[in-house]
């Protein structure tokens, strides 16, 4: 069987364990650093998804923190790597930050672009990381992933799927997929999870598979999941069956952080860090999260940058196998 193209649980958990790294040296009073204006965050995905809210969330806590609104600008395009890209002119006061997604250490390998994603960012923050499935309107014929599958069968390429981009853990994660099963569907990418809900929901695409942002209407019985792409299910969906659990031997999770312009003062990261740290415990940003099955995703400076340069260079040969990057 072959090995998944999304990233798995056990490689993310694996590469969390970079905690016994260094961590910052972080100093235990007051940091020194605030900001002078309004921090910007560019958001590398649509207005009203799951990171969307997220951010927004997170930075109502940081606003009361560091004393300086905290505005969530979106910048969604180019496989969600459009907002870190914003910071190429920016300069290194904290004052513009953005959020990127793992797609920016994908997207570098098979498309041009005028940045290098270890070399042109300060890595500040891990956030958190999406809970991937395969999602069926509830008025569709398919009950069952194999249901899915059969009908693909006959008729190749005729069915279509939504996801969050090109190269995006949701298409490679169908990529595997159809390697296994012998299937072809049609992807239809978008710039981000309210875009594709909404393709689901008026029908223009047959199914999804990305981000449980489509939980919500799972539970209000608009939508129905025909597996997870996780290693294990999920006790909120006890009967649902893992792609794993029918064969299909692929699972799928996308973490994103929060990064600044590259060579930020260490005083500016720690302070951000902190603020964002703090903002991540708060009980209400953790029920948002927990709507789309999503976990907060520790990630000092030091173990976010060495999770970034560990999986943009074990990423590359699963891009080649997918037809995506050239070897």
């Amino acid at each position: 069987m072959n090995k998944p193209l999304a990233l798995p649980r056990r490689r993310f958990a694996a590469l969390a364990a970079t905690a016994t790294l260094a961590v910052p040296m972080l100093a235990r009073g007051e940091a020194r650093w605030r900001p002078e204006k309004p921090i910007t965050i560019y958001n590398p995905f649509a207005a009203g998804g799951v990171t969307d809210v997220h951010m927004r969330m997170l930075g109502e806590t940081v606003t009361k923190i560091l004393g300086q609104q905290v505005v969530v600008d979106v910048k969604a395009g180019a496989a969600g790597t459009l907002a870190p890209a914003m910071l190429m002119n920016a300069k290194p006061d904290g004052h513009q930050l953005a959020c990127m997604s793992i797609n920016s250490l994908r997207y570098p390998h098979y498309q041009k672009v005028n940045w290098d994603p270890l070399k042109d960012f300060t890595y500040i923050c891990g956030l958190s990381g999406y809970t991937m499935g395969i999602v069926v309107r509830s008025t569709s014929p398919w009950q069952t992933l194999e249901d899915m599958i059969a009908a693909a069968k006959k008729a190749p390429e005729k069915y279509n799927y939504g996801t969050s981009g090109v190269g995006g853990t949701g298409q490679l994660m169908m990529i595997e997929v159809e390697q296994v099963t012998g299937t072809r569907f049609t992807h239809v990418p978008y710039k981000g999870g309210a875009e594709w809900m909404q393709a689901l929901l008026s029908d223009q695409v047959h199914f999804l598979a990305d981000a449980a942002q489509w939980a919500p209407f799972v539970d209000n019985g608009q939508c129905r999941i025909l597996a997870m792409a996780t290693e294990k299910r999920l006790p909120k969906y006890k009967d649902t069956p893992t792609l794993i659990e029918r064969g299909v031997d692929v699972v799928g999770q996308s973490p994103y952080g929060l990064v600044g312009p590259k060579n930020m003062p260490a005083e500016t990261v720690e302070a951000i860090y902190r603020a964002f740290r703090t903002a991540m415990d708060e009980p209400k940003v953790n029920a948002d999260l927990d709507q789309f099955l999503q976990l907060p995703w520790y990630k000092n400076p030091v173990e976010y940058r060495a999770f970034a340069e560990k999986y943009f260079v074990e990423v590359k040969p699963l891009l080649i196998k997918a037809g995506l990057a050239k070897a």
